[in-house]
């Protein structure tokens, strides 16, 4: 674990490279290689692989054991590392050539003699590698003596020994090879190790974990690594510490970040970390606790050179100014600092680590310095309005500043702030909450002024932050002028749906915040029984209206009439028609009202809010609705990979956040996309998730799919039924349309029973008089398509279903018309089309299997997902286009010549291409990816793929 022991990946071309080197003994080889990168490159991995496959092959690499030489660093250390040589050739003349080193260099020890020293230690090596070839490898150049460095390279110089190659492995110059840089004047060739390519790194880390890795624990490694990010070293070190701390979690077979990206970092060793950070130079223990103070400083707010002008030995125990040490570190590429003086790391996860070292000094001393050279110029209410990012430090200084300085300063800059800067006022906010008392008179309008502005800038952690202080504040305020109070309730309550934090079950569980706000402050409960609406918690009764209305200018909060809408849009006609009446007759359009119920189908909150709001809805920003708003997205466009990681994402999040119910129709969509696939297992292990008392028509659907696709098709149709009774009851009838599709289709195209697809087109029937809506109307299209063999029904149905882009349904409806009797040929075609570009499995391909053998037609053949072009196969074809040989292709795949012809042979077939001039140019020309074989991402230059292509 603390070696990071892992294979080697990703070097197999300068592996060949160096162990080239090693083979070239004998008579005339002199070649010299320095292989070269910055610290965890991954050098010495690379020259022990290569030493291992010569040795396998017969050779010979001897080591320049220069950190076991005796005498002092220079030409007599250089003479102990040739003897060492010598001791591991056995030939004979170990003596012979000990005693003339040694003769040498006691005649001229002390007289300045060096050149006949190194004269004769080339000769005793040229003469072993006569006898018994041989090649030297010298790791870790950068940490030689200077002088021994000097002496080596002088040798290599004037006096190289013929027939031994030599291989030198160190940090890149000027990155600590001191008098050693000479080195790189003498070789031959310098191999400089590449930052590892994205690809690479993935598989680096699905070697380490042993499994796959959700796209976004990679994506948060690169980011948290910064320019560190291709470092083989620095990224395992980054998951040593995420598997010490537990910060991953094994999700459907991947694993995903169990912890928020900001505390990803890399070991707190300190001289890993030495090694690491500091590209051009090992850092001395001042330059540590230097780094170390900043980093800890940065962790609490952001830092500008202006803010550390005013910091020097006096306000803390600093050996110099901050200023200066960050001046010193920015020239050693620690540190950037921006054109408008803000400093940052440049590797955040270094930063990270470095918070986590022990300091003697209290950074909060540092933050109270700054600001009180501020304050000590200028009055607290002036320093605050002019300097607003004073109130950064104000609260990072804590209680060292007392509240008579602290609050007006920042009451003032977050006044100041509420445009420029929106998340720094609502900290400000936040801070001074933590001082103001409960009864203070201005704390209702700080809670209100903090909740709205965090709303519109998209932080809901941020006002549910605010839970404690609002609780305490309505308490301490009964019987007051309670609008700014109302205010921010109401903000709070829709944070809370954004982040699908569900209303307690138990509504005598009077300790529950959600409880104790909706007993003090009953204008909130609208907004919290909206969540059982829309798939989070439990389904709770409509409060009786309290004739509130927007709460006063900015407040982004729905109103009662907007709410009572956006909950009536999940129910029938009649619910729909009272709400849209309190409501101008122009509000909303029919266009409106279609994206509305097309939401609350979906339980997709944060669409149902921007149908409702319009230009007043807030941003969801990466809150769980938004979150879950664009996998809704993905499922419908077909972008079911996409999905399938959002998924994962949202579960990893509300995992990590101690959330074991964060959204249920998040797992159903995952459950029905494998289920479609065929991958029942990991279907039936998402669906697991989801407790019995969800009663959503979304997941009683995926329940039916699961279920049928298991073979318990009996017990599935059974609980079908008994979910669209329970919907009904719910008044849940959004969506409730796609089930009675589903069970529709399911007994048509599998042959089964027609009195219950029947039974199933009246419900259908009834649910679309009493809940009219374009999906209903399209669902009930197809089932009359599919039921009465009614082409123009399934046919209108089916185009209806492509206007609006839900391409699995698009499958299944082209499936009906193909039954109903119209141009079955050419609509199996396009089912079959649509089924291999979601990577259907084999119960939808069976499905449409039967539907051609009921039209005696043969079945549609359809490019799987394993025919499209692998990661393997689109590396071959970026390296053709590059105009690689197969000799070089072959080494850098680490395999035969031979078989890079057999693998392009598969790809011209594959293809379509006869010659490596047609492949290389309809991959650079973008045809491949147009033409579907690229899985993922198009090629270098093509245009990008904006989605699925109309059908």
């Amino acid at each position: 674990m603390q070696q990071h022991s892992v294979p080697l990946i990703g070097r197999n071309e300068e592996v060949q490279e160096v162990a080239g080197v090693f083979r070239a003994t004998g008579p005339g080889a002199t070649r010299t290689l320095l292989v070269t990168g910055r610290a965890g490159s991954g050098k010495t991995a690379v020259v022990e692989q290569a030493r291992r496959a010569v040795a396998a092959e017969g050779g010979r690499v001897l080591r320049l054991d220069w950190d076991a030489a005796e005498s002092p660093p220079g030409p007599a250390a250089l003479a102990d590392m040739a003897c060492g040589v010598f001791a591991k050739i056995h030939d004979g003349r170990l003596p012979v050539r000990v005693t003339a080193v040694r003769r040498v260099q006691g005649r001229t020890s002390g007289r300045g003699g060096d050149l006949p020293l190194l004269s004769v230690i080339g000769e005793m090596l040229a003469d072993a590698a006569h006898f018994t070839p041989f090649a030297l490898l010298l790791d870790s150049a950068e940490r030689m003596p200077r002088p021994t460095a000097s002496a080596l390279a002088l040798l290599l110089r004037a006096f190289r020994p013929a027939g031994v190659p030599v291989v030198i492995a160190g940090r890149s110059a000027p990155a600590g090879f001191g008098a050693g840089s000479q080195l790189s004047a003498v070789a031959d060739q310098v191999l400089d190790l590449p930052a590892l390519s994205a690809s690479v790194v993935g598989e680096l880390l699905v070697r380490r974990l042993g499994r796959p890795a959700e796209p976004g624990l990679g994506a948060a490694v690169f980011r948290a690594l910064g320019p560190l990010a291709g470092n083989p070293e620095a990224v395992l070190s980054v998951l040593a510490m995420l598997e010490e701390r537990d910060g991953l979690l094994e999700l459907d077979g991947r694993m995903c970040l169990a912890e928020p990206e900001g505390r990803l970092r890399l070991r707190t060793d300190v001289a890993e970390l030495g090694r690491l950070g500091w590209p051009d130079a090992l850092p001395d223990a001042e330059t540590m606790e230097t780094a170390s103070v900043l980093a800890r400083m940065l962790s609490r707010t952001r830092l500008w050179l202006e803010d550390l002008d005013c910091v020097t030995q006096s306000a803390g125990a600093l050996a110099d100014s901050v200023s200066r040490a960050v001046d010193r570190m920015a020239k050693d590429r620690v540190v950037a600092v921006g054109r408008d003086g803000r400093i940052t790391f440049a590797v955040p996860a270094l930063a990270a680590a470095l918070c986590a070292l022990p300091s003697r000094l209290d950074v909060r001393v540092v933050h109270a310095r700054i600001v009180t050279n501020v304050t000590d110029r200028l009055d607290v209410a002036t320093a605050g309005a002019l300097h607003p990012r004073l109130s950064d430090h104000v609260d990072a200084a804590g209680r060292l500043l007392d509240d008579e300085l602290a609050v007006p300063l920042l009451l003032n800059a977050a006044g100041k702030d509420t445009r420029a800067d929106q998340p720094r006022a609502v900290r400000a906010y936040l801070a001074a909450l933590r001082r103001l008392s409960p009864g203070d008179r201005r704390t209702p309008d700080v809670l209100r002024d903090a909740a709205l502005l965090g709303l519109r800038c998209a932080d809901h952690a941020g006002v549910l932050a605010l839970a404690e202080p609002l609780l305490a504040c309505l308490k301490a305020q009964q019987g007051e002028d309670r609008d700014g109070l109302e205010s921010a309730t109401r903000a709070w309550a829709l944070a809370s749906l954004y982040e699908h934090r569900p209303a307690p079950a138990d509504v005598e569980d009077a300790a529950h915040p959600y409880q104790a706000v909706l007993g003090r402050m009953p204008a909130a409960a609208p907004l919290l029984a909206i969540g059982g609406r829309y798939g989070i918690g439990p389904v709770h009764p409509w409060p009786e209206p309290e004739g509130g209305n927007v709460g006063g200018s900015g407040d982004p909060s729905p109103s009662w009439a907007e709410l009572r809408l956006l909950a009536a849009a999940v129910g029938g006609r009649a619910g729909i028609e009272r709400a849209r009446s309190a409501l101008p007759p122009d509000a909303l359009d029919e266009a409106v009202m279609d994206r509305l119920r097309g939401a609350a189908a979906y339980g997709d909150l944060a669409g149902g809010l921007q149908a409702v709001l319009g230009d007043r809805c807030v941003d969801a920003g990466h809150s769980t609705a938004g979150r879950y708003q664009g996998l809704v997205r993905d499922y419908l466009a077909g972008q079911w990979d996409d999905a399938l990681s959002a998924a994962l994402s949202i579960e990893a999040r509300g995992r990590a956040e101690g959330l074991g119910e964060v959204c249920q129709l998040a797992r159903a969509l995952a459950a029905e996309i494998l289920s479609v696939r065929g991958e029942l297992a990991r279907a039936r292990a998402w669906l697991g998730l989801i407790p019995e008392s969800v009663t959503h028509p979304l997941v009683a659907r995926v329940r039916l799919g699961v279920g049928n696709q298991s073979g318990r098709v009996e017990e599935a149709f059974d609980e079908a039924w008994h979910d669209v009774k329970r919907s009904r009851q719910d008044g849940l009838l959004a969506g409730l349309d796609r089930l009675l599709l589903q069970i529709i289709y399911f007994n048509v195209t599998e042959d089964g029973d027609i009195r219950v697809a029947q039974r199933a087109l009246e419900e259908l029937e009834d649910l679309y008089e009493e809940a009219p809506s374009r999906m209903a109307w399209e669902a009930l299209l197809v089932g009359r398509g599919a039921v009465l063999r009614d082409a123009d029904s399934a046919l209108s149905g089916h185009r209806l279903v492509l206007q609006r882009g839900d391409r699995y349904l698009a499958v299944c409806s082209a499936q009906c018309v193909a039954d109903a009797g119209e141009d079955p040929k050419r609509w199996l075609a396009e089912a079959v089309r649509g089924m291999g570009e979601l990577k259907a499995g084999r119960g939808v391909r069976a499905r449409l299997d039967r539907s051609a053998q009921r039209h005696n037609l043969p079945v549609p053949r359809s490019r799987s997902a394993s025919e499209e072009l692998s990661e393997r196969d689109i590396r071959l074809i970026e390296m053709v286009s590059d105009g690689a040989t197969n000799r070089q292709i072959a080494a850098r795949l680490a395999c035969s010549e031979k078989t890079v012809e057999q693998r392009l042979t598969r790809v011209f077939k594959r293809t379509g291409r006869r010659s490596r001039v047609e492949l290389a140019a309809a991959w650079l020309d973008g045809t491949l990816a147009r033409s579907g074989l690229v899985p993922d991402a198009p090629p270098r230059g093509a245009p990008a793929r904006s989605g699925p292509e109309e059908g």
